[in-house]
């Protein structure tokens, strides 16, 4: 344990230690938790992460208002345990609401709710869609619900930004009855990233609205939405979020007939080409070595051929798709940056605006080279056919805002 780890701690003293009217965002995955305690002025928050749960290693890792860090071990600690430590280091601050991040809210859902039975069983229900998170998300309503029956509660759909999406954008050519009798369709997710970093990028630009932009959340995950007068008109990923780009271990796009090849050929079931799809492909598939570009970036330098190659095919594929969205767009003001390979890789943005070679693009490299570990700025040369831009996103932030408005406090 580091020099400034402690495993005690005592907040309610501490001079800075005000957080006035703050909202409690849980955003539980399926073997994690984040959580933040935000601010109604977003002016200072505390912060945390419940890890590896369920096995021997989960733990909580907690920052406090004044920085300070916390370690909590919960060996074999489940979801419920692990909330419920989360809510006891948490309980001093007297938060107002409770806020979730759920992936998948189907097509009901354009819009945050209030927590209620109807809401809690189609978190559960959509769980046929998002089988890793909706489950998770589920438990956070119900392990809030038991300790703090009283404090309203708000759900915020990953999906929810993306039903402005029009039929040409999320309908797949597919028999109608699917589409009408089980809701299969395209719904998007990254929901509340694309959704903040665009609309800050319609604050701190300079060019005249209606905006037109196209959002690249990059990181483990990876969507791109085209996003026009603060609302989504396509998106990357689909009826779930392995559609669209290469990821850190999702395939992305790949051919329907895949799974019946395989097992055809080798005998794999579709439930291992799922597995394998979802959980062993894409940077990690092709590398051979890791999902984490960092990692790769590094053996990469090294001379390592699959590497270079997972690099490559991420960047191509990612350029190949901003190029197609911007076709959604009325117009085209410029392409945001964020997510965790988004924010800090310099090489991955070039690449991947080297790849849009006909679009009229010019970057400044010196401006994007400063542009890294939380850094928020445009790096477009003079000349440049659209703006471009990193903007580290907040979903938590975002988060708390759709609870606030849901409930009525702003």
């Amino acid at each position: 344990m580091s020099a400034n780890l402690s495993t005690t701690f005592d907040d309610k003293n501490s001079e800075t230690s005000t957080l006035t009217s703050p909202t409690l965002v849980l955003n539980c995955g399926s073997s994690s938790i984040k959580y933040a305690l935000i601010s109604d002025d977003n002016s200072t928050r505390i912060t945390g992460l419940a890890e590896n749960l369920g096995l021997d290693t989960a733990r909580i890792k907690h920052t406090t208002l004044n920085g300070d860090k916390l370690e909590i071990s919960i060996p074999g600690g489940s979801h419920k345990l692990a909330l419920q430590k989360i809510l006891e280091l948490l309980e001093q601050y007297h938060f107002i609401a409770v806020g979730h991040r759920v992936v998948h809210g189907g097509r009901e859902y354009s819009q945050a709710v209030r927590v209620d039975q109807h809401a809690l069983e189609e978190v559960k229900r959509l769980k046929i869609l998002a089988p890793l998170h909706n489950p998770a998300n589920a438990l956070g309503i119900e392990a809030v619900q038991a300790i703090y029956p009283d404090i309203p509660q708000v759900v915020v759909f990953d999906t929810a930004f993306h039903q402005t999406m029009p039929p040409v954008a999320f309908r797949y050519a597919l028999p109608k009855y699917l589409y009408e009798e089980h809701k299969i369709r395209r719904y998007g997710f990254h929901g509340t990233s694309h959704a903040y970093v665009s609309e800050r990028s319609s604050k701190i630009t300079e060019a005249k609205g209606p905006h037109g932009w196209i959002t690249a959340h990059l990181g483990n995950g990876c969507s791109a939405t085209a996003v026009y007068d603060g609302k989504s008109l396509d998106t990357s990923m689909g009826l779930t979020p392995l559609e669209g780009l290469m990821m850190g271990t999702r395939s992305g796009d790949v051919d329907p007939s895949l799974h019946m090849h395989l097992k055809r050929q080798l005998g794999i079931s579709l439930e291992e080409t799922d597995k394998m799809l979802n959980s062993e492909s894409g940077l990690l598939g092709i590398s051979g070595l890791s999902n984490d570009l960092r990692t790769i970036e590094q053996a990469a330098s090294e001379g390592h051929k699959d590497a270079q190659l997972a690099i490559e095919m991420f960047c191509y594929r990612a350029g190949k798709y901003l190029a197609s969205l911007s076709c959604a767009l009325p117009e085209f003001t410029g392409i945001v940056f964020t997510g965790g390979i988004g924010e800090n890789s310099v090489t991955t943005r070039a690449s991947i605006l080297a790849v849009m070679r006909h679009f009229g693009i010019k970057m400044d490299a010196e401006k994007n080279a400063g542009l890294y570990g939380g850094q928020e700025g445009s790096f477009q040369a003079e000349g440049s056919s659209v703006e471009l831009w990193v903007i580290p996103t907040d979903e938590e932030y975002r988060i708390a805002q759709e609870t606030r408005q849901a409930l009525k406090l702003v």
